[in-house]
């Protein structure tokens, strides 16, 4: 089990992971209003879309090199002031092409928090303890991700604007900051386990596997979350006649399920055995993928809230897994590559959506590469050999 003050530390990293996940929610949650206001329609704001999420990825490697160099509290402290900065910037804009600049920057703030954050609790905690607090950790994230649209969908159904969800996001994200900045805690994490020749170890050649996977992750991913209140309103990517936050709502709640998946496999997960786990999960997306692709009506919501409740899971399993492939001297900057990997490329996923003709080739496309996926986690879990906890 984690010790009191390592819990301490998870649950205040965790909240920043959170928080991450409502700034990466909100543009989508948006999305259909955004489109309402200007009349720009869905291919641009899927290239917006995009236009967040390609900085969060690339700019993750460099993140990961400052956060080696300046630490973890410095960076996290400059990535929620950088966030908070950039909703008063989208607050106050009022042309469409204008929301480019800030959504690129707030993409930029946004990709220090995993290297730093991963990096943090994976230097923390033993590989015996890493998978329960990234299961934590995730669960945090999935509450962040679920709880963008739901908050959204409270403040477009009081007849708000979708600006007013910005300036919302601010209040908490300074008082986060000034709480991370003053801690000292994460300034001495490198002192708190010590570190085996195993741990310090580095297996390149799987850890390019993992990124591989990730990057199909990463698409399916973003494609999924960037256009899910539309999918919801069962409109197939066209512009719905009626805004008012019922899809953000129930898109919300779906996303909780989330949170589920990311416990579930935080607390079964085993060190000896990341590979097969990972593998069932990666499995276990194709025939959600596929219900997605087929479902209509109110079916749509059983295969997005299955398919949330799947594919949160990889997420404990991956992140340990990238623990267990790199040398602790250089784990921020795994970090941050694998990030650059998985969400800068994984990024173009709301543009491929946004010019994909239905929903239809979608989500089978997605399964496909899902697949294949699939089967390279399976080769990664052969060439492993179950090691002793």
């Amino acid at each position: 089990m984690l010790s009191r003050t390592t819990l301490k530390l998870v649950l205040l990293v965790s909240c920043a992971h959170a928080l991450v996940h409502v700034f990466e929610l909100s543009l989508p949650s948006v999305e259909q209003e955004i489109d309402a206001e200007f009349e720009c329609g869905v291919r641009l704001t899927g290239l917006l879309g995009t236009a967040w999420r390609f900085p969060w990825g690339a700019a993750a490697l460099l993140a990961g090199w400052l956060v080696d160099r300046y630490g973890s509290r410095s960076m996290l402290t400059i990535y929620l002031l950088g966030c908070a900065t950039m909703c008063v910037c989208v607050a106050t804009t009022s042309d469409f092409y204008a929301l480019f600049l800030p959504m690129i920057g707030m993409g930029t703030f946004a990709s220090i928090y995993h290297p730093a954050g991963l990096s943090l609790i994976s230097q923390t905690t033993t590989p015996k303890t890493r998978p329960f607090a990234l299961g934590i950790h995730g669960v945090f994230g999935s509450l962040g991700i679920g709880g963008a649209p739901l908050m959204a969908g409270l403040i477009l159904s009081a007849q708000l604007s979708w600006r007013t969800h910005y300036w919302l996001l601010i209040p908490p994200t300074l008082l986060l900051a000034v709480g991370i900045y003053c801690t000292q805690t994460s300034t001495q994490h490198r002192t708190h386990v010590s570190v085996s020749k195993e741990e310090d170890s580095a297996h390149w050649w799987f850890f390019g596997m993992l990124v591989t996977i990730g990057v199909v992750l990463g698409i399916t991913y973003s494609a999924f979350l960037h256009f899910l209140p539309r999918y919801l309103s069962d409109e197939s990517l066209t512009v719905s006649s009626e805004v008012g936050g019922r899809q953000q709502l129930l898109a919300g709640g779906l996303l909780f399920l989330g949170c589920i998946g990311q416990y579930t496999a935080g607390h079964l997960a085993r060190h000896r055995i990341l590979e097969w786990q990972l593998s069932l999960v990666m499995a276990l997306n194709v025939p959600c993928l596929i219900g997605m692709a087929f479902a209509t009506g109110w079916l749509r919501a059983l295969a997005a809230g299955t398919f949330a409740l799947c594919h949160f899971m990889h997420q404990p399993l991956y992140n340990s897994l990238i623990a267990k492939y790199t040398p602790v001297s250089r784990r921020s900057l795994c970090y941050g590559f694998s990030f650059t990997m998985g969400l800068g490329i994984g990024g173009i996923g709301p543009t491929l959506a946004g010019f994909s003709p239905n929903d239809l080739t979608t989500y089978l496309s997605l399964a496909l590469a899902t697949g294949i996926a699939s089967g390279i986690s399976l080769l990664l879990a052969f060439q492993n050999k179950p090691e002793t906890e």
